[in-house]
C-alpha cells in the first residue's frame, strides 16, 4: 500500500466473507487504492488473502466482541460478503449496524435475503447473480448491443451499434430526442470513448454509441 496516496479519494473497507465474491472484491478494491482489511473465519482463506489486502484477520463475524475488536466505526464501508450462510450473514449484518458501522453493504444471494438484510441493518445490498442474469438476457438477446447498464427499474444505458440510417448524419438532422426520446451519451471508436458527443457530430459504421433512456423507448429503438 502507497501510504503516500491517502487522502479524501482513499476508503477503509472492512470485508467480512472471503469467498469468490468477497475476495475479488477485497482485491479490486485494493487496485484502487483503499485500505482494506479482510476477514473470514476460516484460516485457510485468510492466509489466500494476505497478499491481496492491507490486513487480514479471522473471527468469528457473528460474535458481537469480535465485531467490536475491529473497530467498526472507524470504516467508511463494510461489506457483507458471505454467501453460504445466510443467517450468519443476518448477524454480520445486524451487528455491524448496532456497533456503529457508519455504511453497511451486504451481499444476497435470493430474492427474499434483500428484504431482510434491509430491514437488519443494511444500507444497501448487492444481488450479484440476479445482476449478473438480468444484463446477460440483455446482452445476448439483442444482437446489436454490446454493454447494458440498469439504472432503475425504468431507465438504462445501452452501449449499441450505429443504425444503418444513422450513417453520415448527425443528431440534429435526425432530431434524436424528439423522435426517439433517448439521449446519446458517448460514441466509441476503436476503443476511443467521445463523451457528449456536439449535435454536429456525424455518425460512422464504424463506432458505436452509448444511450440513456426508459427502457420501453430504448427497446423500441433497439428494434428499428
Amino acid at each position: 500500500m502507497d501510504k503516500t496516496r491517502k487522502g479524501k479519494d482513499m476508503k477503509t473497507v472492512l470485508v467480512i466473507g472471503l469467498g469468490r465474491f468477497g475476495c475479488r472484491m477485497a482485491q479490486k478494491l485494493q487496485e484502487l487504492h483503499h485500505e482494506v482489511m479482510a476477514v473470514d473465519r476460516n484460516e485457510q482463506r485468510v492466509n489466500d488473502a494476505l497478499d491481496l489486502v492491507t490486513s487480514a484477520q479471522i473471527g468469528d463475524s457473528t460474535n458481537e466482541a469480535f465485531i467490536r475488536s475491529l473497530g467498526v466505526n472507524n470504516f467508511d464501508l463494510c461489506v457483507v460478503a458471505i454467501g453460504d450462510d445466510f443467517q450468519s450473514s443476518l448477524e454480520t449484518t445486524a451487528l455491524l449496524k448496532e456497533c456503529g458501522a457508519r455504511f453497511v453493504l451486504s451481499r444476497a444471494t435470493r430474492d427474499v435475503h434483500v428484504k431482510f438484510l434491509l430491514r437488519n441493518g443494511a444500507d444497501e445490498v448487492v444481488y450479484p447473480e440476479q445482476q449478473t442474469a438480468d444484463w446477460a438476457a440483455v446482452r445476448y438477446t439483442s444482437d446489436h448491443v454490446f454493454d447494458y447498464i440498469s439504472l432503475t427499474d425504468h431507465y438504462g444505458i445501452y452501449e449499441t451499434a450505429v443504425p444503418a440510417g444513422w450513417v453520415g448524419k448527425n443528431m440534429l438532422e435526425l432530431n434524436v430526442r424528439q423522435k426517439y426520446h433517448i439521449n446519446v451519451l458517448a460514441t466509441k471508436q476503436d476503443g476511443t470513448l467521445l463523451p457528449l458527443p456536439k449535435p454536429e457530430h456525424r455518425f460512422s459504421s464504424d463506432e458505436t454509441i452509448f444511450i440513456l433512456g426508459e427502457n420501453r423507448d430504448l427497446q423500441k429503438f433497439l428494434h428499428l
